[in-house]
């Protein structure tokens, strides 16, 4: 039975373990978990790609089966300076919980947490394996964490759960992602023979407006946006009297699950040409886009649990990257949901409801004793 002052002291506990990322450690509060699991009679591993980069995976049932994975993250974003109370300190006031990462995403790991140690004292027996990892690094990208945990071997579960949602939301579409730079090269002149000279800034001006009116191939999805083109910086030449012969720009392209990030890519080189011959395309990273249909188990099994809580649960799409994207190129259906309180990441001061919390590890557990795959 899911113990109601136990999660919110558990909830604070690991508010109260330091693993902002950046810098980026997160042995404290994975040692924390093993100890957790460990007094359960659970056994569980650390498994690390940088030195004090943890991460937590523990197994819980019988072998020969097939599995489900459940994974919250362990790090957080950096506190900043804008909090007005001591971020640390997991305050409890008017049914909130404040402190870093009570939204994300330590409330998420304090229910899986809490709903594993119920499912121990009450004897349940689950007819699949429950894989529990808590991973590293996710704040930055996930290279330490999730990523080569999935393409390593590591875990292979059958289907998996990302806990690292708001309000029960079921997340089951995103937007692909691709971040590019682009490199211009001009000619060098003095800025009162401007003819001598290719400002390589002019060019880029120009590709740019082509850029934003790139044509996608899908427009419209039922729980996502348009696409969408960002320019998130520009830098060119050296001095305000000469002809720039260099100019920088980076775009974050979003794009709909049945785009793919190589035709924007060829879109992106047919503008370039036609203004110069001597650019140069970096791609920093590509995500693509991901969607799961709503019959799918995982869909339905946590609808029904939540409606049982009397919780209601809404099914979304996210705009920006979450880790779920990675399941896809290891074949394994992928839902993000989680407890935390919209808005609320990221943000000095943040919070999570009590009531969530409470809630959250009660759907949780019902899901779990309840899950059949497809």
């Amino acid at each position: 039975m899911i113990n109601r002052a136990r999660l919110i002291h558990l909830a604070q506990k690991l508010i109260q373990i330091d693993s902002q990322n950046p810098p980026g450690d997160e042995h404290k509060i994975g040692l924390f978990v093993i100890n957790y699991l460990k007094k359960l009679g659970i056994s569980s591993r650390a498994v690390e790609f940088k030195k004090s980069r943890t991460n937590v995976i523990a197994a819980i049932g019988s072998r020969n089966k097939k599995s489900l994975l459940i994974t919250p993250h362990l790090d957080t974003v950096p506190a900043g300076r804008s909090w007005t109370m001591p971020a640390l300190a997991a305050k409890i006031k008017q049914g909130r919980i404040y402190g870093l990462g009570a939204t994300d995403c330590k409330s998420n790991l304090a229910c899986a947490m809490e709903v594993i140690r119920s499912l121990q004292e009450d004897k349940v027996k689950l007819p699949y394996i429950l894989i529990f990892a808590a991973t590293a690094d996710e704040e930055t990208g996930s290279d330490l964490g999730l990523i080569p945990l999935l393409n390593k071997n590591i875990l292979k579960p059958d289907a998996a759960v990302v806990l690292d949602a708001d309000d029960f939301d079921i997340i089951v579409s995103q937007k692909g992602l691709m971040h590019m730079t682009i490199k211009i090269t001009g000619k060098r002149a003095h800025g009162a023979y401007h003819w001598r000279g290719i400002n390589a800034i002019d060019i880029a001006i120009e590709a740019i407006k082509e850029i934003k009116n790139i044509k996608f191939s899908r427009t419209r999805h039922k729980y996502l946006r348009p696409p969408t083109i960002n320019i998130g910086t520009i830098k060119g030449g050296d001095k305000v009297n000469i002809v720039a012969d260099w100019c920088e720009f980076e775009l974050d392209f979003r794009f709909l699950p049945g785009s793919e990030a190589r035709d924007i890519i060829k879109k992106v080189k047919k503008i370039l040409a036609r203004h110069t011959t001597k650019y140069k395309i970096e791609i920093q990273g590509i995500q693509k886009p991901y969607n799961i249909e709503e019959t799918h188990s995982l869909v339905s099994c946590f609808k029904k649990a939540a409606r049982k809580i009397r919780v209601k649960a809404k099914v979304k799409g996210s705009e920006g990257a979450t880790v779920i994207t990675f399941f896809q190129h290891k074949n394994i259906p992928a839902i993000a949901t989680g407890f935390g309180c919209a808005g609320n990441a990221h943000t000095a001061d943040e919070y999570v409801k009590i009531e969530n919390l409470y809630k959250g590890a009660l759907v949780l557990e019902e899901f779990l004793k309840n899950y059949t795959f497809n």
